[in-house]
């Protein structure tokens, strides 16, 4: 798969993926093995660094993986700026997923506080990964802050409801000029395909791996539809029809 350009970064991978949720910690590390991921998320909130299983980081670091801290768990602009600061401080980078909620019950992000937290973090110096809502205007806003992607959700976080709304997606993507990350919602792979076919540039997952029956079979196939998905995009689908057309014309040469 082509390369992906975020920030000063550079990418194989096309797929990010979460490290909560799954049923221990050599499961998730197969599941990077097998998705064959470049950067993986982690939450300083809801992820120890250090338990008895030795420390993550530098577990994940053996692997040569990107880390993207994120803020999850936070409700406000303060809380999450303060949480970035610290992840800078622990994990040593400038980048940052930056989640703020609205509440509990939907996780969906809380726009005026989020577009607070980027604007300062933006200043503060870091490279802002903005989980929004699927909304082409809150999208760009983000943009126009500085935020090196835009990572709308297709579905509220852990529902793996898959893509609710594939025009929203459809036209930040039109409208970006930054990378476009879907993040929450998916899945399942087919899922994955989607997102690549609609033009995004990227998706990030979690809890359809972790809590899939067989988490790195599923991991497995995340990787080959992200593969599938993004040169069905780069290859350019055929023109939909209302009425059939023969693939064996009644007269002439079929193949010209």
């Amino acid at each position: 798969m082509d390369r992906l350009q975020i920030g000063t970064l550079q990418l194989d991978s096309r797929v990010f993926l979460g490290t909560a949720l799954y049923p221990d910690r050599q499961t998730m590390l197969n599941c990077i093995h097998a998705s064959e991921v470049s950067m993986v998320t982690i939450s300083l909130r809801r992820v120890s660094l250090h338990s008895s299983q030795g420390n993550l980081y530098s577990q994940l670091q053996d692997l040569n993986l990107h880390l993207l801290p994120n803020t999850a768990g936070c409700f406000s602009a303060k809380e999450a700026i303060l949480t970035a600061e610290l992840a800078r401080e622990a994990l040593e980078t400038n980048r940052i997923k930056l989640e703020v909620i609205a509440d509990e019950e939907t996780l969906l992000p809380e726009p005026e506080q989020l577009l607070i937290a980027t604007e300062e973090l933006v200043k503060l110096g870091f490279e802002v990964y903005p989980y929004t809502n699927d909304d082409p205007v809150m999208a760009k806003k983000l943009e126009d802050l500085g935020c090196v992607c835009v990572m709308p959700l297709a579905a509220p976080i852990g529902t793996g409801l898959g893509i609710r709304n594939p025009h929203n997606l459809e036209m930040i993507v039109a409208r970006a000029n930054v990378p476009v990350i879907v993040d929450a919602g998916i899945g399942t792979a087919s899922d994955i395909t989607k997102v690549f076919e609609l033009g995004c540039s990227a998706v990030l997952l979690n809890t359809a791996v972790a809590r899939a029956r067989h988490p790195v079979k599923m991991a497995t196939a995340v990787k080959h539809a992200a593969i599938a998905g993004r040169m069905a995009f780069l290859s350019g689908r055929m023109p939909s029809k209302n009425y059939a057309e023969s693939a064996s014309p009644l007269t002439g040469k079929a193949w010209t």
